[in-house]
């Protein structure tokens, strides 16, 4: 009898620690499937916030592609425009340029057409010198100008040496004595050399 007194202390004992394992066990459990629950449900809100923000990148990617689509068109464009007007700038150019010597030409016909027709040496070189001050006020007005050398130093970018004598002064030394063939700049461009002869 006193032995079933001591064992029931001992099975309440047991019983209570079964139940508090229980207790610990279901205490461990529920705040694990809550703690799952939030970490999935914030897992699925990051998720959703990538798939706008992935959708947003290829949304401005989308967008900048076309816009750089479109300004490479632009560009296109604008080079073989550039191109077909400065096509047809030097075209219209030489165009008029030649529109203009045409009357030059036809003052040479009516020149020489009287020439024939007159024993005038006089009348043959008043024509040649008014046709030739047309062809000089027709280049300058298109920028082309005779060089001014003879007596001025000698400047090998503008000038071409093709002689050298020695100089009648002291002074003259390096000078150009003598122009063999003008030379013409167009604008401030050298289009001819000015072949001379050069003191030494």
């Amino acid at each position: 009898m006193t032995q079933n007194k001591d064992m029931a202390p001992e099975k309440e004992t047991k019983l209570h620690d079964a139940e508090v394992a229980d207790g610990v066990e279901s205490a461990d459990v529920e705040p694990t499937e809550e703690y799952d629950a939030e970490a999935e449900a914030q897992a699925e809100a990051a998720s959703v916030t990538l798939a706008e923000e992935l959708e947003d990148a290829r949304a401005a990617l989308e967008k900048e592609k076309k816009e750089y689509l479109f300004l490479m068109a632009e560009f296109d464009n604008y080079r073989k425009r550039v191109v077909r007007e400065k096509g047809e700038l030097v075209k219209n150019a030489s165009e008029k340029v030649l529109q203009g010597l045409l009357p030059i030409v036809d003052d040479f016909e009516r020149g020489l057409e009287a020439a024939k027709n007159t024993d005038s040496t006089d009348a043959i070189l008043e024509g040649m010198e008014l046709i030739y001050n047309k062809i000089v006020k027709y280049l300058e007005s298109n920028g082309v100008k005779a060089m001014e050398t003879t007596g001025t130093a000698f400047d090998a970018d503008v000038h071409e040496a093709i002689a050298t004598v020695p100089a009648p002064a002291e002074d003259q030394k390096g000078k150009i004595l003598d122009t063999v063939q003008k030379g013409y700049m167009l604008n401030d461009k050298v289009l001819r050399h000015a072949k001379v002869v050069v003191g030494e």
